[in-house]
């Protein structure tokens, strides 16, 4: 084992978060509004609004209070439960939240429903990996890429499920990067 790690812990905000915040913010606003005004309409007349109408905007409502907060939460908790390592012949990327005994709490029931529970193992060979990149903040921290870079990719890394589908495997975000790069580097030329 050359280098073990795990991601940096609590909330990270991404590039994606530019566009994502606003938009999470209108969206899950304009739900809570439309739905306090539906609710409200019988306070107001005296007729309540038919129950089509009181229901509909519920999934609304938590899509966007997911938006807004809980996508957070699941990418916190995922990153919190990944693992690194670099050997002299692989690259390993373990992630999956539970260990042996899950929690019962709200967080734990969306990453179920959402399938980001799983443990997942992903190993690479080094002497097969032919497009490595690391991308390198002011503070030392960054995100080394195992794989070409596909459209998309951005949006990875904000917790909604099924972005990760489009993202190559990466080491996102770790502290050193360019010492943890160099060390890969280092490894693949001796590997070949």
């Amino acid at each position: 084992m050359l280098w073990a790690g795990q991601p940096r812990r609590g909330v990270v905000f991404r590039s994606s978060d530019v566009f994502l915040i606003p938009f999470s913010l209108m969206w899950g606003g304009f739900a809570i509004f439309w739905e306090a005004s539906v609710l409200s309409q019988g306070r107001t007349d005296g007729r309540e609004a038919p129950l089509f109408f009181s229901l509909w905007g519920i999934p609304f409502v938590l899509m966007g209070l997911y938006l807004i907060f809980g996508r957070f939460i699941v990418d916190a908790l995922q990153r919190e439960n990944s693992y690194y390592g670099v050997t002299d012949r692989r690259v390993m990327i373990v992630t999956g939240l539970f260990g042996e005994r899950p929690s019962l709490d709200l967080a734990t029931l969306i990453c179920t429903i959402t399938g980001l529970a799983r443990h997942k193992v992903k190993s690479l060979d080094l002497r097969t990996l032919t497009d490595i990149s690391m991308m390198e903040r002011a503070d030392g921290r960054g995100t080394i890429t195992f794989g070409p870079q596909v459209p998309y990719s951005s949006f990875a890394g904000t917790g909604w499920p099924g972005w990760n589908r489009f993202a190559s495997p990466s080491f996102d975000p770790i502290e050193h990067v360019k010492s943890v790069y160099e060390q890969i580097r280092g490894a693949q030329r001796k590997a070949s």
